[in-house]
């Protein structure tokens, strides 16, 4: 016996990703249904690989009554007037939104860093998915703070322009290519002219300075893994279709080497170590595409502190930041609360 499932926000970048991810991991399912915006009703989805279409239906007449899970990727708007309403009918709501992720009574969980905290959903019959630079960063961190404690983080991030959706991805194919030909390039999307250049600024500016994207990432960060974990963050977009990378420095309160760190994220779940100390014995982007593991290379110690490591993290923005998480999330409910058969 299976799940009766709703993908809401089926037509965008994650959507799409989380109708194939609920079909390559064999999702049990009795039910899928693509939802999406009124302009979107009736345009066709693939789900799996054999050829499988859904029809899409319109999310403002669309009763999720008998549905176990809500699967949403429509953005913080359609969030916030229609999450409220699945969730009183009884379905579960994983929301990859901003909108629910600090609400107390709301989990934020990475599978892999906090799965305990999904015990709290049915307050609001809602969990949140984190931001994706967030979800990648913490599944580094887990395993390293278990073992040392750390104190604090500092990280550079370098998001792919899919993290601003397909208009994003158009306005860099769209660029290069006026580039290349001598066209005007136009810029519509992103503050700056985003190819062959990289912005420091995501999402909008608050008051002291750092855009809403580095807070994103420091309340995230306490939210998930500890709330005494001190963070500073600068996000910078940069023109790459699929992949965000994360420059991370680490300071510790126990030592920890380069050496014990590196066996410990060799066994660690979501991670994949790829540190060979050597031309191309790291991961970049382009190599992350397509796969759900967080990619850890460029391992060492940081010197200017008592205890201190920094380390290179790679990971597919549209699978671990977003449609694998959420899908990860179903999976850990199915077990715990939501038991078939």
């Amino acid at each position: 016996m299976g799940y009766r499932v709703a993908v809401v926000g089926a037509t965008g970048n994650v959507g799409r990703e989380m109708l194939a991810t609920l079909a390559e991991r064999e999702f049990p399912l009795d039910e899928v249904v693509a939802v999406a915006s009124s302009r979107s009703t009736g345009t066709e989805v693939e789900f799996g690989e054999s050829g499988k279409t859904l029809k899409c239906k319109n999310l403002e007449h669309f009763d999720f009554t008998g549905f176990d899970i809500a699967l949403f990727s429509a953005g913080s708007g359609p969030s916030k007037e229609f999450a409220p309403k699945a969730a009183a009918a009884g379905c579960v709501v994983i929301d990859n939104s901003s909108l629910y992720r600090m609400d107390p009574d709301v989990p934020l969980v990475v599978p892999e860093v906090n799965p305990e905290a999904i015990d709290g959903y049915a307050k609001r019959n809602i969990i949140a998915n984190p931001n994706c630079s967030t979800a990648q960063m913490v599944v580094a961190l887990k395993p390293l703070h278990d073992a040392a404690t750390i104190k604090r983080v500092v990280v550079s991030t370098y998001q792919s322009v899919s993290g601003a959706g397909k208009a994003g991805m158009d306005e860099l194919f769209e660029q290069s290519r006026a580039i290349f030909v001598g066209d005007a390039v136009g810029v519509n999307k992103f503050t700056k002219q985003i190819a062959f250049n990289v912005i420091p600024h995501i999402d909008v500016f608050m008051d002291d300075g750092s855009t809403k994207e580095e807070w994103k990432m420091v309340v995230e960060t306490k939210k998930i893994l500890d709330p005494k974990i001190k963070v500073n963050a600068t996000c910078v977009r940069v023109p790459v279709f699929v992949g965000h990378s994360e420059s991370i420095n680490i300071e510790f309160e126990k030592e920890l080497s380069a050496e014990q760190a590196m066996e410990i994220l060799r066994e660690a779940p979501g991670v994949m170590l790829i540190d060979k100390r050597e031309d191309g014995g790291y991961v970049t982007p382009i190599e992350c595409v397509g796969d759900g593991a967080t990619f850890i290379s460029r391992v060492r110690e940081d010197p200017t502190v008592d205890s201190g490591l920094s380390l290179w993290c790679v990971s597919d923005n549209l699978l671990k930041g977003a449609a694998l998480n959420a899908v990860q999330i179903a999976e850990l409910l199915g077990r715990r609360h939501l038991k078939k058969g």
